[in-house]
């Protein structure tokens, strides 16, 4: 651990889906009022899903560019996206995150 600078961490849970069309639907569902857990269970395609999306705390630049710009500085408590990035659309919510 000598020399090595520490990372900001966050906490953070999304839901993943194939095309944007659906994550835009999904998107309007819980700005409605739907939980988000929820629908995470029932569409997302990350192992994540059955934990509501919770993907726990990890590292800056742990994820791919694209979630790890968001996460890492766009509002917490806030549904973000969707995010397009190799693996699909992302709808993110950030629940947590520390400075180094």
């Amino acid at each position: 651990m000598w020399g090595r600078k520490k990372k900001a961490t966050a906490s953070a849970r999304h839901i993943l889906v194939s095309d944007e069309e659906q994550c835009l639907a999904l998107k309007i569902e819980i700005e409605n009022g739907a939980d988000f857990a929820e629908l995470a269970k029932q569409h997302s395609s990350c192992p994540s899903a059955q934990k509501g999306g919770d993907l726990g705390k990890f590292r800056e630049r742990q994820m791919v560019k694209e979630f790890n710009d968001v996460v890492f500085s766009d509002e917490l408590n806030q549904l973000h996206g969707p995010i397009k990035t190799q693996f699909g659309y992302h709808l993110i919510e950030i629940t947590e995150r520390s400075k180094p």
